[in-house]
């Protein structure tokens, strides 16, 4: 990802991180296979490690636990992602009590997608003298995907239901230097149908929805029940032209051709193409690999460019 961050090893379902000074053990169901390095160093690395609590795995409650501080470490730091193109930005961590600090690394592969198309279609609106393009991040966390988007020049509308995120997220944008994204506050599926009963379009859309989830007035998030309709909503939404959409699902059981299968229905696309398909469609994995060359598959993404 960046010299701020390292998977330094993986294995008996846990994994040994490095975020900027500090290192950390979480659990990684997926690493199901051993550890390279031997435990003493494991415990002489980490200066924390999440212990799972009694909901851990359930539904709602999946990464549910606390923190046992092993070393002296402040409660939230900053690290930088470096990218290809100029692209960079700052995002404060901190300890959760759902083992998550605030960013998922694997995803920097989709920041680099997502700050390369929409520069492109920055430049070409700027050539054009049109408008910026339109970018609208869904289940938007703590806003890495909207910063890429940003600094590449788009207008960006970053969502989530949760207003401490989006508080967060904010506090990422002050400390990239950024401003001008506008924030919403709001349940996913809620704002995507009224954009299209408004006619509303954009040229970029991401989306990393959970497999579970509540919005802010309570509304339930199933993502085997809710995926299809979601995705209808984003294909009413996304402009026919120079535009594109990056889904993202950490769900265990999804693979690549289930989301793309899911996409390419959504969207109206043959399930079949060859090379002068007017669209670009990929799927694939998205994984970290540590000191020892270990691949740890950690989500699935789908890419739409059109």
């Amino acid at each position: 990802m960046t010299k701020d961050y390292e998977l330094i090893d993986c294995g008996g379902c846990e994994k040994l991180e490095r975020f900027g000074p500090y290192c950390m053990i979480r659990p990684e169901p997926k690493a199901i296979w051993n550890k390279t390095l031997p435990e003493s160093e494991w415990a002489q690395t980490a200066h924390t490690r999440f212990q799972p609590g009694a909901g851990f795995g359930k539904a709602g409650k999946e990464d549910s636990g606390t923190w046992t501080r092993l070393r002296q470490m402040e409660d939230q730091w900053v690290i930088r992602y470096t990218g290809s193109g100029g692209l960079s930005f700052r995002l404060r961590l901190g300890l959760t009590s759902f083992k998550h600090v605030g960013v998922f690394p694997e995803q920097a592969d989709n920041w680099e997608y997502i700050f390369r198309h929409t520069s492109a279609l920055a430049a070409q609106a700027a050539a054009q003298n049109r408008p910026k393009p339109r970018v609208l991040n869904l289940f938007a966390y703590t806003g890495a995907a909207s910063l890429a988007a940003k600094a590449a020049g788009a207008d960006v509308t970053h969502l989530d239901s949760v207003r401490q995120v989006v508080t967060w997220a904010h506090q990422n944008q002050d400390l990239s230097g950024l401003d001008g994204i506008r924030w919403v506050v709001e349940d996913a599926m809620k704002f995507a149908r009224r954009e299209a009963r408004r006619g509303n379009v954009y040229q970029g859309i991401i989306l990393d929805p959970p497999a579970y989830g509540h919005g802010p007035d309570g509304e339930k998030w199933k993502l085997d029940e809710c995926l299809n309709e979601m995705m209808e909503c984003v294909a009413a939404i996304l402009a026919p032209k120079d535009s594109f959409m990056v889904l993202n699902l950490y769900s265990n059981g999804f693979s690549p051709l289930l989301g793309e299968t899911v996409v390419r229905q959504a969207f109206g696309l043959p399930y079949v193409t060859d090379d002068k398909a007017p669209f670009q469609l990929e799927s694939g994995e998205l994984a970290l690999h540590d000191r020892s060359g270990k691949a740890l598959p950690l989500s699935i993404y789908v890419r739409l460019r059109r």
